[in-house]
């Protein structure tokens, strides 16, 4: 079935906490996941929690790529979305999973926004919105 987007869900465990806890390692390795996903970078934020982890997220043209770290336990959570048929989010999985050294990890890919669904249905513009109270 014919999606908007292509969604993969990750957890990376047994990965090198000290890799997981450097905030500049974290930012390189998500940038870089995104290029080799050939996504186009719109903008992107990091923040270091003290006294361990790291949350970061990267805006790009064709939606989003997220992560959270929890170091003391070597684990990573990743979602990587996608919308179009030129990205290749697997590529960013595989680098991700090789560049924080995990040891073991799980996935889900999903289809996000079945078009058989969104067949016939009215696309709304802004000025097309109603407020309601309530």
């Amino acid at each position: 079935m014919k999606a908007l987007g292509h969604q993969i869900i990750a957890e990376f465990y047994d990965c090198d906490g000290d890799l997981l806890a450097d905030v500049d390692y974290v930012t390189d390795v998500m940038l870089e996941a995104a290029k080799r996903a050939k996504a186009t970078i719109v903008t992107h934020t990091f923040h270091h929690f003290s006294p361990l982890g790291v949350s970061g997220a990267i805006i790009i043209a064709e939606s989003h790529l997220a992560i959270h770290t929890w170091p003391e336990y070597g684990y990573a959570a990743v979602d990587l979305f996608t919308c179009g048929d030129s990205l290749h989010t697997e590529h960013a999985f595989d680098y991700l999973r090789v560049a924080l050294k995990s040891g073991t990890f799980s996935s889900m890919s999903l289809e996000r926004g079945h078009q058989a669904m969104l067949a016939g249905r009215r696309t709304q513009t802004p000025l097309d919105r109603k407020v309601v109270n309530g």
